[in-house]
């Protein structure tokens, strides 16, 4: 139906994969979350969820300042 994936396709899609990934996991880790959370991001709905509770939730990180 959609034919192949070649190599320039997978390459695009990896490297979109990687500006949303790196920058979300790298805001859950500073957060006190584990970076793999981050992964979320590329997920349909998921990533609108984890927007949501990074907004919303008390970060780890934030009660070890206080």
């Amino acid at each position: 139906m959609f034919g192949s994936i070649g190599l320039p396709e997978l390459l695009v899609v990896l490297f979109v994969a990687t500006l949303l990934v790196w920058p979300a996991a790298r805001i859950c880790r500073k957060a006190g979350y584990s970076a793999w959370l981050g992964v979320a991001i590329i997920v349909p709905l998921a990533n609108i969820l984890l927007l949501w509770f990074l907004a919303l939730s008390e970060w780890p990180s934030r009660k070890a300042d206080a």
